[in-house]
């Protein structure tokens, strides 16, 4: 069993590294292996949703020079995903939810059932609204989403600003218990021939214009 997780910050080894960090160690503790994945600080492109990813069945973007098809190739082998972000205007950095709009519309399919959580960084505000951000991916996705004892959030301007919030990074280790959890139960219900519900088709596309 394996857990992705993505680091959203332009900054590697960052606060929102920390707190990925934690989930991490947690996880290989409960015997699940843990992937951080870093989306760097080069450009990401925007979704245009142009369909060529559902028209290829491939599972890809048409845009292959930055780390969304990357992170889309690990996610087959997946059995969980944690996506963390700073706050930057009390919402998600700029690259992960561009990464994330493009990851989720060609891999739905690979994400589909599994497990998924968000961990934001702030020096002080505007964790929550980010969270919900984050969310919203999981719930379109039909991704169960983790719980933990408080809202998955960690504070301070450097990594070791972020060691003095204790009940941040116990909420990121009960977040990581969760998650191992979860990856271990579904396992378990596959291997018992209970597989998660496929949807209903043909999808209905409704608006209100005539």
């Amino acid at each position: 069993m394996k857990v992705l997780l993505i680091n959203g910050s332009p900054n590697e080894h960052g606060c929102t590294d920390r707190a990925l960090g934690e989930v991490a160690r947690t996880l290989e503790a409960e015997g699940v292996s843990a992937q951080i994945f870093h989306i760097g600080r080069g450009p990401v492109r925007g979704c245009l949703g142009c369909g060529g990813c559902a028209r290829s069945g491939a599972h890809h973007c048409v845009y292959g020079d930055d780390p969304v098809n990357e992170a889309l190739a690990l996610s087959e082998s997946c059995d969980g995903f944690v996506f963390g972000s700073p706050v930057h205007y009390a919402s998600a950095g700029g690259s992960i939810t561009s990464f994330m709009d493009r990851m989720f519309d060609a891999g739905s399919a690979l994400l589909r059932g599994k497990p998924a959580a968000a961990v934001v960084s702030a020096r002080r505000a505007g964790t929550t609204s980010t969270l919900d951000q984050l969310s919203r991916y999981f719930i379109i996705a039909g991704m169960p989403v983790v719980p933990s004892t408080y809202w998955p959030m960690v504070h301070g301007s450097t990594p070791q600003e972020v060691e003095q919030d204790e009940e941040g990074l116990q909420v990121m280790r009960n977040l990581g218990r969760g998650m191992a959890y979860m990856v271990k139960a579904f396992a378990l219900a596959r291997d018992n021939g209970l597989l998660p519900p496929e949807p209903e088709t043909p999808r209905k596309r409704t608006n209100f214009i005539r």
